[in-house]
């Protein structure tokens, strides 16, 4: 099926995401205070190799040319985090000018360049400072987050008109405050709980706040998302899929739609009501632009006695015979579109907009080219599942490529690449693989992308 980017309409958003923790490096340059990732890297034995972010893609520094790079891939919008300790050392109080000024000087090469930024106010990198009296579980954040979005908009806002809240905050309060695999650490029901309760309040709040301040403004939050399956046609592995499907795609959006938290299909969350104050149904609600959809994969679901509360594990890919990515999440295109009609489902949802897609595939260098055909088929199949999507009536209305360049990929350190431009770790050497001179040539309308 050849399509092009017109098919889209001219006013679809095209872009490319990146995080300030896994770009940025400069971890303790010009006055930044520790994150949770800078302390959680530093610990034995919780990310692959040993690696860190300290250095990660050097984009502290290195910003000019990478915006250029941007630039020259003809991608109008780039969407980045804001690294909060960079900002607010200790997470509140002192602000840090430095900080603010690499910022600012951010922004307006973007701007000059006519690249639209879209800033992520969270991307999982919490100043250290403020996770030591309790982070997310933490009642108080819901203020600290406040006076720290309200800084951030009102030192920014003058050029930046899109924003988002929070980035998957399903996997940072899972992955950090229940399992204990990504920072800060943490584990069990009793730290998880109240973190997804502050946090789905604070990515209401800090909506309602930007709208209040900036209302011509466009406001959004982002969730994961991977539709989920049983993988046997019975009872047990349907309920099993029902309950995980709550947990993993429905916890943060259904509460700011005003659908409440999914506890009827989750009783697990019914223990969530001795954190939750008088007013906080109210607060959990706001009209957002649109929804942040960051699809991948899918996953296939079996029932298990094994696994507390839901009673539910996915059946890992490397061991269903299908196409996997380094990261051993199943290749399979029709996911996006069946996350963007399962989303469309969504009545009081005005707009999604795909913050985040693609694939950490192996590349093939040679001298000075890098050859990645994967990624390149695996942009080209879900970019056709989106349009597939759209002419089916979904309200989606853009596409960000996971991710600009390779980096610091959380608990995996350096070993998986989704980058449009590989990175040499020593030598910070910059190369456009083969996957991100399509994307510049379909985004100029060079040439159509020709799927099955």
């Amino acid at each position: 099926m050849p399509f092009n980017r017109e098919a889209f309409g001219q006013d679809f958003n095209w872009g490319v995401s990146t995080a300030a923790y896994q770009i940025e490096g400069g971890h303790a340059a010009e006055g930044k205070g520790p994150s949770i990732w800078d302390e959680f890297t530093g610990k034995k034995k919780k990310i692959l190799g040993g690696h860190h972010g300290q250095i990660a893609c050097d984009f502290y520094n290195r910003y000019p040319q990478d915006i250029r790079l941007i630039h020259s891939l003809h991608i109008p919008n780039y969407r980045f985090s804001i690294s909060w300790s960079r900002i607010f050392p200790l997470g509140r109080g002192r602000v840090n000018q430095q900080g603010v000024d690499f910022y600012h000087r951010l922004i307006d090469s973007l701007t000059s360049l006519g690249i639209r930024p879209w800033i992520t106010l969270y991307h999982w990198d919490l100043p250290a400072a403020l996770e030591n009296e309790g982070g997310w579980t933490n009642r108080e954040i819901l203020n600290w987050f406040a006076d720290y979005v309200e800084f951030c908009v009102k030192t920014f806002g003058d050029r930046v008109n899109h924003w988002m809240i929070l980035n998957e905050p399903m996997v940072f309060t899972g992955a950090g405050y229940f399992l204990g695999v990504h920072a800060p650490g943490r584990r069990g029901i009793d730290h998880f709980l109240p973190a997804v309760h502050h946090a789905a309040i604070c990515q209401a709040e800090g909506a309602r706040m930007i709208k209040s301040m900036q209302s011509q403004s466009q406001v959004g939050t982002t969730f994961s998302y991977s539709p989920i399956e049983p993988w046997r046609d019975n009872d047990r592995d349907r309920m099993a899929a029902v309950k995980l499907d709550a947990l993993l795609n429905r916890l943060f959006i259904e509460p700011l739609l005003g659908m409440g938290y999914p506890t009827r299909d989750l009783k697990l969350l019914q223990r969530m009501e001795k954190y939750v104050k008088d007013g906080d149904s109210e607060k959990l609600v706001f009209d957002i632009d649109f929804a942040g959809l960051q699809n991948y994969t899918r996953e296939l679901v079996r029932y298990t006695p094994f696994v507390p509360f839901i009673r539910a594990k996915p059946v890992r890919a490397s061991k269903r015979n299908v196409p996997v990515t380094q990261m051993d999440w199943e290749v399979h295109p029709p996911c996006i579109y069946q996350a963007l009609m399962r989303w469309h489902q969504y009545k009081n949802l005005r707009k999604i907009i795909v913050t985040e897609n693609g694939a950490a595939f192996e590349d093939q260098r040679k001298d000075q080219s890098v050859h990645d055909p994967q990624r390149l088929d695996y942009l080209k199949d879900h970019i056709a599942q989106v349009l597939a999507a759209k002419r089916a009536g979904a309200k989606v209305d853009g596409y960000f490529v996971w991710t600009l360049m390779d980096n610091f990929e959380w608990a995996e350190g350096y070993n998986p690449k989704f980058g449009l431009i590989h990175v040499d770790f020593e030598t910070q050497e910059r190369i456009v693989k083969s996957s991100g001179k399509w994307y510049a040539d379909f985004l100029q309308g060079i040439l159509s992308a020709d799927v099955s």
